[in-house]
């Protein structure tokens, strides 16, 4: 009587182990990238309560000088455009959220690699708005 023997050989079974450690070693950094992105989208939240309270300032008030509304005028503190800054950054990967003279910095925490994230509004009197433009350090390291 001859039976046939059933299973694999080591050497199937070693390719198989390899096959799953090539793929591993591809998905993991690309996970890790991708969960620091979604934490980083609560930075640049914060930033945008407070982007919201200029814009809506600097509509409201900036009719008379425009250009200096945002940066020296009635809408150059926290406190003149009504910005909470500690609860924009109450969101467990926001470190700090400030706002100075037309530019806000919101800074992550060490889960997102301490990136920050500035906006730095500019007057578009042509409209009556401001014209933001994004940069801070979350540009080069690929978070925002």
């Amino acid at each position: 009587m001859n039976t046939a023997q059933k299973g694999f050989t080591l050497i199937e079974l070693m390719i198989v182990i390899a096959i799953i450690g090539i793929l591993a070693a591809i998905a993991l950094p690309a996970y890790q990238t991708y969960t620091k992105k979604a934490r980083f989208t609560e930075v640049v939240l914060a930033a945008s309560s407070v982007k919201g309270k200029v814009d809506v300032c600097y509509q409201t008030r900036g009719q008379s000088d425009p250009a200096a509304v945002a940066t020296s005028g009635a809408c150059a503190t926290p406190d003149s455009v009504g910005a909470d800054l500690a609860g924009a950054a109450a969101a467990p990967n926001v470190d700090s959220v400030t706002y100075a003279a037309g530019v806000i910095k919101a800074t992550g925490t060490g889960t997102v690699d301490s990136a920050n994230y500035i906006l730095t509004g500019t007057d578009a009197s042509s409209n009556g708005s401001l014209v933001w433009a994004e940069g801070g350090t979350c540009i080069a390291q690929g978070l925002c």
